[in-house]
């Protein structure tokens, strides 16, 4: 096992998981957010820019977990790994969850007469959507298509769990399917 991605929902916890995982892993931790956003979540890198960074860091990086969604434009690097992780929780706690997250990062500027309170309230009926959207945006249904025809092992962890509960989850999986292949 050398790459391993883990995706899902926004607020569903794949950087979170990601980079506890790597603690426990001989493993880089990657995120897609370092590679889509040229200025984190206002200015976007161009297309070609982000897989020629990313195409680097894997063959830098012989063993990564890669965190966050890749659909679309990094569907060239679904070969590139040995285990793909799809998460799913509640809408209700996703979207709780990133209302805290957003209020961690610009405080009072997400509410009403702030700064942020536009981009703060496009990006949460954005995020909204992703349970019964169809594949014309960041959806479960655009995420259930784009599994369809990986060709390696998709573990799905689909639930409200604690980042050790995922952890022990994922390291049970390795273990079982180290044992399989030997």
């Amino acid at each position: 096992m050398k790459r391993i991605h883990i995706f899902g929902a926004a607020g569903s916890g794949t950087t979170t998981l990601g980079k506890a995982l790597a603690n426990e892993l001989p493993f880089s931790h990657l995120d897609t957010d370092d590679y889509f956003w040229l200025t984190k979540f206002t200015h976007m890198r161009e297309i070609e820019d982000r897989k020629k960074i990313l195409k680097e860091d894997l063959l830098k990086y012989e063993r990564s977990i890669l965190s966050g969604a890749l659909c679309g434009w990094g569907d060239s690097f679904k070969p590139c790994f040995d285990l793909v992780i799809f998460l799913w929780i509640p809408k209700d706690i996703r979207l709780e969850r990133l209302q805290q997250r957003e209020f961690q990062r610009y405080g009072n500027e997400i509410l009403a007469g702030g700064s942020k309170q536009e981009q703060y309230e496009q990006f949460m009926e954005w995020a909204s959507l992703y349970d019964h959207a169809g594949i014309e945006v960041r959806s479960k249904t655009l995420h259930e298509s784009w599994m369809e025809d990986l060709t390696c092992p998709v573990l799905r962890i689909e639930g409200d769990y604690t980042v050790q509960e995922r952890v022990k989850i994922i390291l049970e999986y390795l273990r079982l399917n180290e044992k399989r292949s030997n």
